[in-house]
């Protein structure tokens, strides 16, 4: 039976609860691997991203278990863990790397504008601290937030920087850090700090234009590296019997 449509809910929050129901009812017993996400966004006629965001809701709950690699099973402990451990109706992770990508280009662009000479010289330390975490191998995350704020800050509007300031405190809820888990690796932070500097050098050159672009293109990297299938889109065992989600269309939630 398909779910009931909840406008106020977000669709990955639907998706989950679909999911999540088809695993109380015992269509995908402990241990069984769920199909991959391309076969349940096309099942469900929703996007990719809603589909991965919906999973890493329902790991964070203890019914599945990601697998990078793999695929994504059925977790042997399943809804009383989930109960336990129910998440709020936030902002889901893609939606977040939206949000930043559309404020924070601007912001690059005003910092380049509007710099000082001592918030230039903050936001380069930021990112000197952030290669130095790397050479420790330490994953820079603070000192990547510190850049990122000081840059805001630097745009010299204190509205912007205060909502920059307050996607970046969501984005330690339990969703994102549960996907930065499955996708933190040595080499994305390699290829972030590289952006990092790109974004730099055009605040540096005071070239506005170049420090949106830039920045534009970093978040839409960040946003590839999180998509990046673990399940290499293998086949699964049976098709699933998904209820199609009322209102959905094909957007990331």
């Amino acid at each position: 039976m398909p779910i009931k449509a909840v406008e106020s809910q977000r669709l990955y929050r639907r998706i989950a609860e679909e999911i999540a129901r088809l695993i109380k009812r015992g269509e995908y017993k402990p241990g069984a691997r769920l199909p991959p996400e391309r076969d349940l966004a096309t099942m469900l006629k929703v996007s990719r991203p809603s589909v991965r965001e919906a999973l890493i809701a329902l790991e964070v709950e203890g019914y599945v278990d990601v697998r990078v690699g793999s695929g994504v099973y059925v977790s042997h402990v399943g809804a009383a863990r989930g109960k336990a451990v129910r998440l709020a109706v936030d902002s889901g992770p893609f939606e977040l790397i939206t949000a930043r990508r559309l404020l924070e280009s601007e912001c690059a662009a005003l910092a380049a504008k509007n710099a000082t000479p001592a918030q230039v010289r903050r936001m380069r330390a930021a990112l000197a601290a952030m290669i130095r975490d790397r050479k420790r191998n330490v994953m820079p995350l603070d000192n990547d937030r510190r850049f990122h704020l000081e840059m805001a800050e630097a745009g010299g509007n204190s509205a912007l920087a205060l909502v920059v300031r307050t996607l970046w405190d969501q984005r330690t809820g339990p969703l994102f850090l549960q996907l930065e888990h499955h996708f933190d690796t040595p080499d994305l932070w390699d290829a972030a700090i590289a952006e990092h500097q790109a974004v730099m050098i055009a605040i540096e050159a005071r070239d506005g234009a170049k420090a949106r672009t830039t920045m534009r293109r970093h978040m839409d990297q960040a946003a590839r590296r999180f998509q990046k299938s673990w399940t290499a889109d293998r086949p699964a065992p049976r098709k699933p019997r998904l209820g199609k989600l009322q209102g959905a269309g094909n957007g990331a939630a």
